[in-house]
């Protein structure tokens, strides 16, 4: 998928946001710049959270909760973390109980991304346009085909 300048990016957050529910994994990976956080703002954005979210870079962890927005969301940026280990006490997994997970550089997880984790990998093509490559699980199928 194709996205042109930011407003592309956002609304494709937005679309996303209409399908998600409490447990989800959604995996952001792609270069600094590239728009992870944008489109993670276009989510956030949909699901009520007024005015624009930060980015969890330096918070690392980044929670909102009802009536903050529609339902629980933690959005985790994991680019300053080094590896597994760091990213092991956090205790993610304790998320997926109550919330949306959101993950900037899920690489950080090593092998422990969720199997059912939504990867959206985004590609700077030029100063504006982004690929979006999605590798959909049987959990998404169906509502991916809907955004």
């Amino acid at each position: 998928m194709l996205l042109s300048g930011e407003a592309e990016m956002l609304d494709l957050g937005r679309r996303i946001a209409a399908q998600v529910q409490i447990g989800d994994v959604i995996a952001l990976e792609g270069g600094l710049g590239a728009g992870k956080t944008t489109l993670a703002r276009g989510l956030l954005e949909a699901l009520g959270l007024a005015g624009e979210a930060p980015s969890p870079s330096f918070a690392i962890v980044q929670p909102y909760d009802v009536p903050e927005v529609r339902l629980p969301v933690t959005h985790v940026d994991l680019y300053r973390l080094d590896g597994p280990d760091e990213v092991e006490e956090l205790a993610l997994g304790d998320h997926l109980m109550d919330s949306l997970l959101i993950v900037e550089w899920p690489d950080r997880l090593g092998n422990a991304l969720w199997p059912h984790a939504l990867r959206l990998t985004v590609e700077i093509v030029d100063e504006t346009a982004r690929r979006l490559t999605a590798d959909v699980p049987d959990a998404w199928t169906a509502r991916w085909s809907q955004i």
